[in-house]
């Protein structure tokens, strides 16, 4: 697969050459059954598959990737049908020196990414929490059968989840959260991916253990793909035999990611040891402090972040600001302090999404961080309670010089039951289910 050039670049067409195979780039349009695709030309998020590597089976995939914006496709002549001989195709030669000369064009400039507020992010990143949600469910349904988990593809998500958290770190992330508790074991690897990048980021890592980060967070959970789905699912309390199960599924996951290639080692790690605790108390393994590596630690804190957050099918995810109140109060004995303290700046003390009274009486939701304090994020107010009433929204920022209020406190949602809390800081995009 190619490198991350190829991956992060929207001008460069993937280029997977290996030495002894038959490739050609073809049109879409000459595709046929028994056709071996290897790569799409063009970002992972512009068709409607979650890796490439298959041979055409079904026709109503040739349909699929006909109703895409998918041009051409890499086909492997090698392990499938090839194209007819009167048909034009680019062979590997000039495709080559195409490549190498669009690699010298983008050596010349340095990519950036922009920062936007949150409310310019979340529509891009409703469609990137789709997109990975199918993809996703696909790589489970592929482990399930047995068949070896393609992590070079899910490289793909991560370098677009990656660039949204680049953006916007809480636009993704709180979209994330929106979970039903039926997708809640997919989105949950999305959320913990974005929530890990977000991490590295924050501790000064580097760009290819951030990559690590995001890929190590997307697949940590795949063991549960061998869970029984009774037990996974359940709408009440584990029994401790189904528990006892379920404490299975670190090691499950870490047995598939072997069977697999490419995997690399932080993704084993923090798959294997994402439930240990710092007091030893944690499991498979039992293991304490300094035998915890620093990714499995920064693991164990996303996880459970998303996971407390979240519906799922037996309670009610709690307020983000509450939850990050409840970990710290966990902190002693669960979490590394050092590493839960930079997961709160990742995501402010009052992260997107949290019910908070002002100082004024006035409730609001947090919209979006500020650069300048993380305890005065932006919020729309929208309730008084002393009048006991809706109020036009209007968006506050408690960081501006000069603004006369602050936040007097969390509040639980609970207590008031609004039914469109969700609304007032998405703007009604969540991810499609």
């Amino acid at each position: 697969m190619p490198s991350a050039p190829y991956a992060k670049s929207d001008k460069l067409t993937p280029f997977p050459f290996r030495s002894g195979q038959m490739l050609k780039r073809i049109s879409v349009q000459h595709l046929t059954l028994g056709m071996h695709i290897k790569e799409f030309c063009g970002s992972w998020m512009e068709h409607p598959f979650w890796r490439s590597g298959f041979v055409l089976t079904d026709p109503q995939d040739i349909v699929s990737i006909h109703e895409s914006s998918i041009k051409e496709v890499w086909i492997d002549c090698d392990k499938g049908l090839d194209i007819a001989p009167d048909q034009p195709t680019v062979s590997e030669a000039e495709s080559e020196a195409q490549v190498d000369a669009e690699l010298e064009a983008l050596a010349a400039e340095t990519r950036q990414i922009e920062r936007v507020p949150a409310s310019e992010e979340f529509a891009r990143a409703a469609k990137i929490c789709a997109q990975s949600k199918r993809a996703v469910v696909s790589m489970f349904q592929e482990a399930r059968m047995g068949k070896a988990v393609d992590t070079a593809a899910a490289q793909r998500l991560v370098e677009e989840i990656s660039d949204s958290v680049s953006r916007n770190p809480g636009a993704l992330i709180s979209l994330a959260r929106l979970k039903t508790a039926d997708d809640y074991t997919y989105m949950h690897s999305v959320a913990v991916c974005a929530l890990m990048v977000a991490l590295a980021r924050q501790l000064g890592l580097s760009d290819e253990e951030t990559r690590s980060a995001g890929v190590a967070g997307l697949l940590h959970d795949l063991g549960k793909a061998a869970m029984p789905m009774d037990v996974l699912n359940k709408p009440g309390k584990l029994t401790d035999a189904e528990f006892a199960i379920i404490k299975g599924h670190p090691e499950a996951g870490y047995q598939m990611l072997l069977r697999g290639s490419g995997v690399n080692e932080m993704a084993l790690d923090v798959c294997l040891h994402h439930h240990e605790k710092t007091d030893g108390s944690g499991y498979p393994k039992h293991l304490k402090d300094a035998e915890i590596s620093l990714y499995a630690k920064m693991g164990a804190v996303c996880d459970v972040y998303d996971a407390i957050t979240s519906n799922r099918p037996y309670k009610t995810g709690w307020d983000p600001a509450e939850s990050l109140r409840k970990m710290a109060e966990w902190a002693n004995g669960h979490f590394d302090p050092k590493i839960f303290q930079a997961f709160v700046k990742s995501l402010g003390i009052y992260p997107i999404g949290s019910l908070v009274l002002l100082s004024s009486g006035r409730l609001g939701i947090v919209v979006e961080q500020s650069q300048k304090s993380l305890l005065a994020p932006h919020v729309k107010v929208f309730f008084s309670t002393k009048a006991n009433a809706r109020i036009r929204p209007e968006i506050v920022d408690l960081s501006r010089p000069g603004c006369p209020e602050k936040i007097a406190g969390r509040e639980d949602p609970s207590k008031w039951n609004f039914p469109d809390l969700n609304e007032l800081w998405s703007g009604s995009l969540q991810p499609a289910r």
